[in-house]
């Protein structure tokens, strides 16, 4: 359980209780979060809708944010997140091995811009102030300056959603571990 109680949906009201569950309905099992979410309405409204808001206009693959997501949460340690983007990544065609051994440096079954999109996940989430000029250089390569900064975004609000479920120990749902990984 939660090391704050938990609010349900019943208890959320006006735009957040919209966002409370359109997010139940189109984004996933993250029921244990949102319950806890629900704590700040405005946070609930905001976050998670820009979430939603950023689905809906996407400007990176579904593929490549996975990678950023499982690779974001796999260095931080964030068994809530990898349990609920590790499948999501392996519906992207990725092999469950590779999901699981993705911080690997030779992780075989990612192509290289898979790889490039993992190790820029890998150093924002790990030490932003490191990411070179060459590996941004390449990025350049591959990416216009609306999907970098849609890749960094993303990047660093895993890193937030890692750093909120861990500390109020968030419980990963039953239904997200039914989810297959292969």
């Amino acid at each position: 359980m939660a090391r704050v109680r938990n609010i349900e949906i019943e208890d959320v009201s006006g735009e957040a209780r919209a966002v409370y569950e359109r997010i139940q309905r189109d984004y996933g099992p993250f029921g244990n979060m949102l319950r806890v979410f629900a704590h700040r309405p405005p946070a609930l409204r905001h976050v998670f809708g820009l979430l939603l808001e950023s689905a809906s206009d996407a400007v990176i693959s579904k593929r490549h944010l996975e990678i950023v997501l499982v690779t974001a949460s796999k260095a931080a340690a964030c068994a809530y997140c990898v349990a609920h983007h590790a499948p999501r990544l392996v519906e992207q065609g990725l092999p469950a091995e590779t999901v699981e051994r993705i911080l690997e440096p030779d992780v075989p079954g990612l192509d290289p811009v898979d790889r490039l999109v993992r190790d820029y996940a890998a150093q924002v989430t790990r030490d932003p102030a490191r990411v070179s000029d060459a590996l941004f250089a390449r990025l350049r390569e591959h990416f216009s300056e609306e999907q970098v900064v849609e890749l960094t975004l993303r990047t660093a609000l895993c890193a937030f959603f890692n750093r909120f479920n861990e500390a109020l120990g968030i419980e990963i749902e039953d239904d997200a571990l039914t989810l297959p990984l292969a």
